[in-house]
């Protein structure tokens, strides 16, 4: 929170602003002016001193137009200095003293709420955003000259009421599972994932299905609640991403950056640091689709947000960290042609391209990812056939149900999916039987998988437990959990 000083004194003349502004703060001072001017009000002739406080924080961004005007006002005796005690200010000042919006005021106004502030002043665009907040009274004002009449006590202006979303199970989307035909073992590697927040890759020849299936994963995902539903429009407030609807964000999040987006586009960053697509994808979906063609950094500084759930960002000027609690969906192709192990078509890569191509995606990246599943083209009786498939209503409840055991099961230990899990956790949460141990240690041998994916298929054999409600892990799980490590196997690339 920013405190804005203005002191009037006699020597000198001019506007002075220090408290390390950016250049979007300094040039405040000449939308001021215009916004006094067109406002009726009078700018000081003596010499202004604007602190923003604390001085040794860099202040960026429009926003401090408003506040900055306000305690100017108050300064001069245009305003009563007593009208401002327990209130925050947000906004830009347009050159005729209308307001315009700014990103971030979702955060503002929770941490006014914080320190004890009772109002909140914003622009209109922002109100439904601020008005999420609980416990602090949101006014939206268009002008200078009206909030100025409010401060006055010449007009009244009532407090926006925040518009809360329902939770609903049944909540419609319009990408349904039911639309996919065929695919059935595609589809269950989807709602373990959704189940358990684990990370999934699909490996198949063009036209497949791999991004359709991916683009409906949002739709078998758990509403989300009002804690997370707060954090991740804060964030989408942060980046300015909120869009036209710029109240609590109701769905959760499904991300697709371009192959040829950066490392900082991923992870965030910049100049005037900003949360990437890693964060904007939090409590949501992170879609990546044709992974190989992502730029070697690009895809290993994806190693730290899927193993710890948060972006730690350092730079010489600041150090930043975002959460990115998301699961990955990634897709591929098997080979460069696209039909390697295609059940009609033959492929014309070598097997040493073949190799190439799939090591473009490092062995410790891949050992993050719970689930692989190979796409199958799907025939020509599927396709037609009148069949129904199962809807994302049906799948997502069973998904509920699934994480309302995880919920019990983690209650007061800060995780709430199976993925989470530390090693400590597993020994206590997730016992196996000595036939399903002597299995896995069949696999471990066969498969030569790292210490990563050992714990990885006892955490995806535990949400498929917890699927089919049942407490103990039977051989049964550990061997479809198995299954789910195609990539592992000595045949691909091969």
């Amino acid at each position: 929170m920013v405190t804005v000083e203005v002191s009037i004194t006699g020597g000198g003349l001019g506007l002075f602003l220090v408290g390390l502004p950016d250049n979007a703060v300094k040039e405040s001072e000449q939308r001021i002016r215009s916004a006094f001017e067109n406002s009726g009000y009078r700018m000081t002739v003596r010499k202004c001193v604007v602190n923003l406080a604390p001085a040794d924080l860099r202040k960026e961004g429009s926003g401090f137009d408003l506040p900055i005007a306000v305690a100017i006002l108050a300064a001069t005796e245009q305003l009563p200095a007593e009208v401002l005690e327990e209130s925050v200010f947000v906004g830009e000042l347009s050159l005729d003293g209308g307001l315009r919006g700014v990103k971030g005021v979702l955060p503002v106004a929770a941490e006014a709420r914080a320190k004890g502030f009772k109002k909140i002043y914003v622009p209109q665009e922002n109100a439904a955003e601020a008005a999420v907040v609980e416990g602090l009274e949101v006014y939206a004002v268009g002008s200078l000259l009206e909030l100025a009449s409010v401060l006055n006590g010449e007009k009244e202006l009532q407090p926006i009421v925040g518009v809360m979303p329902e939770e609903s199970v049944n909540e419609e989307y319009e990408d349904d599972f039911a639309d996919v035909k065929g695919q059935a073992h595609v589809k269950r590697a989807m709602e373990i994932a959704a189940a358990g927040g684990h990370n999934v890759i699909m490996i198949g020849p063009p036209g497949s299905g791999k991004t359709m299936l991916a683009r409906r994963m949002p739709s078998i995902l758990p509403p989300m609640s009002r804690e997370e539903a707060l954090e991740t429009t804060k964030i989408h407030s942060v980046a300015g991403k909120l869009g036209t609807q710029r109240g609590l964000m109701s769905r959760r999040p499904f991300r697709a950056p371009h192959h040829l987006a950066s490392p900082v586009a991923l992870i965030g960053g910049g100049q005037n640091p900003q949360p990437g697509e890693v964060s904007l994808a939090h409590n949501g979906v992170l879609f990546l689709d044709e992974l190989p063609e992502f730029g070697h950094g690009v895809l290993e500084v994806l190693r730290q947000p899927l193993e710890d759930k948060h972006i730690s960002i350092a730079r010489a000027r600041y150090a930043v960290d975002y959460p990115s609690n998301f699961t990955l969906v990634a897709s591929m192709n098997p080979c460069p042609c696209g039909y390697y192990n295609h059940p009609t078509k033959e492929c014309s890569c070598s097997p040493a391209a073949v190799h190439r191509y799939l090591g473009r995606v490092s062995g410790p990246l891949m050992d993050r990812i719970d689930l692989h599943v190979e796409v199958t083209p799907v025939g020509r009786e599927e396709m037609s056939s009148d069949e129904v498939a199962e809807s994302s209503a049906s799948i997502r409840e069973r998904v509920i149900r699934a994480r309302e055991v995880q919920a019990k099961r983690f209650q007061g230990l800060g995780i709430y999916t199976n993925t989470m899990m530390s090693s400590s956790m597993l020994r206590k949460f997730c016992p196996l039987s000595p036939d399903a141990r002597r299995l896995l240690d069949a696999a471990m041998e066969r498969l030569q998988l790292s210490a990563r994916a050992y714990d990885r298929i006892i955490k995806v054999a535990r949400t498929i437990a917890d699927l089919e409600g049942v407490a103990d892990i039977q051989p049964l799980h550990i061997s479809e959990a198995i299954g789910y490590r195609s990539l592992d196997r000595e045949s691909w690339g091969r």
